[in-house]
């Protein structure tokens, strides 16, 4: 009992007063007013957090994005708070990106009813998502025949990672907003006008990766190899520069789970365990997700867990906050929010900085490599030349 905070250590929070609702509220008064436990409180923990940690210059952000965002339209959230400076890269599934481009090329997602007869739709020629309704010949396929149309290009007819495809097709993404007037309505042509790397730690697990596919037993002519290891090279080199060679701290804001959230967290495991690199861990944390940590799954393991991996800074894990949650409701608040209480931050643009920061991981890998374990090293490097 010594080592028993007093009374007064726990009673040291903001005093609890409810207080009339208003039609003059705006979202920081909401969030500042009335989300004083629970989830909400955790909502205005996740707000302070950006505002007092995020806003900070010398702190990169990654951002995450998993389950349905895109078909929900959640893009208005994300591309406001990359445009805004709070957005450095982006870990998404392949599905978020292929139902991001319906926007661009303006084809209609509209509102509907998850009570409907799904045999009824598929019979019809509609496709669910939740309530999300849409048209399968007009949507889908066309999505389809348009994507196929730009990957037989000649910029994607080489080996290359997810975020030099991202990046030529975000090109492409860009040229459709202004061609069909849309507005910015797509995430990876604002991550092309930003210079955002976007990565798909799973290129194979979407309709892109499907359609990557087809096109390669259509034809020897196309060329496009998608590299996944292209990718952890490069989404480690963002969190090492940052780290060690900016001295700067590193954020997250994972939307969901999956493999997204494990792939941008593993870049911390990457230094410390492979590249043999002395790190703490990702400073600040920031987490929206629906999932149970009792069933050991990643999408619900606890900053506290993610510690023992290396992911996440010890000294700031008790900063961290898990927003239990969906997504589709915090990330509008979140966003206005920020927008109303913090200044822009100016871009890092790190795409156009890719070979540079390539550089500095190898130039890092191969010096602490041979540090630490040169016998290793050398027994590596003779068998990869063929000798005995």
């Amino acid at each position: 009992m010594n080592n028993c905070p007093k009374k007064d250590a726990y009673l040291s929070g903001k005093r609890i007063r409810p207080r009339p609702i208003t039609g003059e509220y705006s979202v920081t008064d909401l969030v500042e007013k009335t989300f004083n436990a629970y989830n909400a409180g955790r909502v205005k923990d996740a707000c302070e957090l950006l505002a007092a940690k995020y806003s900070r210059s010398e702190v990169t952000i990654g951002m995450s994005l998993a389950g349905a965002l895109t078909p929900a339209g959640m893009q208005t959230s994300i591309i406001a708070l990359m445009e805004h400076g709070f957005v450095d890269w982006i870990v998404a599934t392949g599905a978020n990106m292929y139902h991001d481009m319906h926007y661009a090329f303006d084809l209609p997602l509209f509102e509907g009813s998850p009570n409907v007869d799904d045999c009824k739709l598929r019979e019809v020629g509609v496709t669910r998502i939740y309530d999300v309704l849409f048209d399968y010949e007009e949507v889908l396929m066309e999505t389809d025949r348009r994507l196929r149309k730009m990957l037989v290009r000649p910029e994607f007819q080489k080996e290359m990672g997810t975020q030099e495809f991202y990046h030529i097709l975000g090109g492409l993404m860009d040229e459709c907003e202004r061609t069909n007037g849309t507005g910015k309505v797509s995430i990876l042509a604002a991550a092309y006008r930003s210079a955002i790397p976007v990565f798909t730690s799973s290129p194979g697990d979407s309709t892109i990766g499907m359609n990557v596919a087809g096109l390669e037993l259509l034809s020897d002519k196309f060329r496009l190899k998608i590299n996944p290891s292209i990718d952890v090279n490069e989404a480690t080199a963002i969190i090492l520069n940052a780290k060690k060679h900016e001295q700067g701290e590193t954020g997250v804001i994972l939307v969901g789970g999956g493999s997204p959230k494990n792939f941008m967290l593993q870049t911390e495991p990457q230094i410390q365990e492979i590249l043999r690199i002395e790190e703490a861990g990702q400073d600040y944390f920031i987490q929206i997700t629906d999932a149970r940590v009792d069933t050991g799954g990643l999408s619900g393991a606890t900053p506290k867990e993610a510690v023992t991996w290396g992911k996440i800074d010890p000294e700031s894990v008790e900063t961290s906050v898990i927003v239990y949650a969906d997504s589709t409701i915090v990330m509008p608040l979140i966003t206005a929010y920020v927008l109303q209480n913090t200044k822009p931050k100016k871009p890092r643009r790190l795409y156009e900085r890719r070979a540079e920061l390539f550089d500095r991981l190898r130039e890092s890998y191969f010096k602490n490599f041979k540090a630490t374990a040169p016998e290793e090293m050398k027994q590596l490097t003779d068998l990869l030349a063929g000798d005995e």
